[in-house]
């Protein structure tokens, strides 16, 4: 039976209560960018420092930005308050030379603009001249998509299927699956849970990718069972089964991508659904997607016929330069330390197929250009939020937030409890910082001898290791100063805070399930 969606109607006024909240906002900002200024000069030196981090002053270069980013929705300046604060506990006034060059000139925040920004940004402006994404919605439509519900289970599939890591997955589940989303009238906040929640848990899960070789990497010398890289590697996967963040939000995902969860955990995303399949708003009348009209509004000359050929041929040439070269180096040649991994070079490659393919068609080369550069200029807002996220990550690695927070939680932790605790001591870390990789480097050498002093039981330890996997996972997914949020509402064209809201009951729900599953096995094992 064909899914169905009630035709739109007409948006209601705003009443006004948004015009006072958000000049009350305003003068919060003023006062406390003035107490800021103001204790400074005084303050800035002057905290005393211990053990790599300055005790409670640590934690409050994020606790700040993920606060005023909740409690505002405005991302940019929360993420700026947030580091400014970090350099007066740090000292560093000049947070500019200090870390905002440091952390933009980084080979990192490069890949990012080159690959997730640019090659992304340019690729779909790219596709609003060809109307490839727009063909290949159509024929989905056609094929697999029939509704909402299957919209939503396509976009879960192709999560599934990119799940290289958690920032490609994210760019390109999004890419792929919006046109199709919001043909069918799936409320950004949807299709941004399922692109998010289906990034990381499944490169955590399906892991033919490069995370069991970083992992692999700063588990070696902790524990007598990882002599070498590749027993902390076959450990990865042996631990797979007992994963049961990504296990239960892949699961989760999947039952709310069909419909079939007995009620949707969170008022937010309830909205959304009702709002979306009503009235055919797929945001909220006062969001602030973090896309543009560059990115959505199709400019498809009339002389020029779209083709799926428009789509496929950037798409192959992506996933063929990322993923044939690491095959064949990890699993032909056996090259599993350092296999083939051309990121960059593979979405590079994919705008310059979608522009040769579009210009022996007949495109001009002004409007293959214009296209891209106007795909380009529709992600600049994603350029800075991540800019500044990148930047508040080195703030807090100045201020030893994530030291602190281990050395404050292991005195409390037991051994019953101690796979549960270490999920929610990476959780609360992986929030505050916003990176799980960073989490890992941060837990992993601490974790694994605390598991082994407990007991030298490889199960006891495979329980632990999943769990520090699984709670850094959640912590990134869930923070709204996370590269892979980010981009999951840049890719989707969501406001980022909405997604935030929208996702976290969700996530928790995985989350707990997960922490009572180890509960009962550790029980078990004692």
């Amino acid at each position: 039976m064909e899914e169905t969606a009630p035709p739109p109607t007409q948006p209601t006024a705003d009443d006004g209560d948004g015009a006072s909240r958000h000049t009350s906002l305003r003068w919060w900002f003023i006062g406390l960018a003035v107490l800021l200024i103001g204790g400074a000069v005084g303050a800035s030196g002057h905290f005393p420092e211990q053990d790599g981090h300055y005790g409670f002053w640590s934690v409050l270069p994020p606790l700040v930005a993920i606060v005023l980013a909740f409690w505002t929705r405005e991302v940019i300046s929360a993420l700026f308050l947030g580091v400014a604060v970090g350099g007066v506990i740090a000292g560093e006034l000049n947070i500019v030379q200090e870390f905002l060059i440091p952390a933009i000139g980084t080979e990192d925040f490069a890949l990012i603009l080159l690959v997730y920004l640019w090659a992304l940004g340019g690729l779909i402006g790219l596709w609003t001249r060809t109307g490839g994404a727009l063909k290949f919605a159509n024929w989905a439509s056609g094929k697999i998509v029939r509704g909402p519900r299957t919209a939503k289970f396509f976009a879960w599939m192709m999560g599934l299927v990119f799940h290289q890591g958690g920032t490609i997955s994210t760019v390109l589940t999004g890419a792929t699956v919006r046109p199709i989303s919001d043909r069918h009238d799936v409320s950004h906040e949807e299709i941004s849970y399922v692109v998010d929640s289906t990034a990381s848990p499944a490169a955590t899960l399906i892991p033919f990718n490069v995370w069991p070789i970083y992992v692999g990497g700063l588990v070696v010398g902790t524990i007598p069972l990882f002599e070498t890289a590749q027993d902390g590697i076959a450990f990865f996967f042996s631990s797979l089964p007992f994963n049961f963040y990504a296990i239960f939000a892949i699961i989760l995902t999947l039952l709310f991508s069909w419909e079939k969860l007995p009620f949707v955990p969170g008022k937010k995303m309830r909205a959304a659904i009702d709002r979306a399949r009503t009235t055919g708003k797929l945001d909220r009348d006062d969001a602030n997607p973090l896309t543009s009209d560059e990115l959505t509004k199709q400019q498809v000359p009339d002389d020029y016929a779209p083709g799926l050929v428009d789509f496929f041929g950037p798409i192959g040439a992506l996933l063929g330069v990322a993923i044939i070269p690491y095959v064949v180096t990890y699993f032909i040649m056996g090259n599993t330390e350092d296999p083939t991994l051309l990121i960059a070079e593979a979405f590079v490659l994919a705008v310059l197929m979608g522009m040769g393919i579009a210009l022996a068609k007949g495109l001009s080369l002004q409007e293959t250009i214009d296209g891209f550069v106007d795909g380009c200029r529709g992600v600049t807002i994603g350029a800075i939020i991540l800019a500044l996220a990148v930047t508040l990550k080195e703030v807090a690695d100045a201020v030893g937030t994530a030291n602190y927070v281990v050395a404050t939680l292991g005195d409390v932790i037991t051994p019953v409890v101690l796979p549960g605790l270490l999920m929610v001591l990476c959780m609360l870390i992986a929030f505050s910082t916003g990176t799980s990789w960073g989490t890992y480097a941060v837990v992993f050498p601490v974790a694994m001898p605390l598991a082994w002093a407990v007991s030298q039981d490889p199960f006891f330890i495979t329980l632990c290791f999943a769990s520090v996997v699984g709670g850094s996972v959640f912590g990134d997914q869930c923070s709204p100063i996370s590269d892979t949020t980010i981009l999951s509402s840049l890719a989707t064209g969501t406001d980022l805070m909405d997604h935030v809201y929208t996702q976290f009951p969700l996530a928790l729900a995985a989350g707990l399930m997960a922490m009572v599953m180890y509960a009962l096995l550790v029980i078990g094992f004692v």
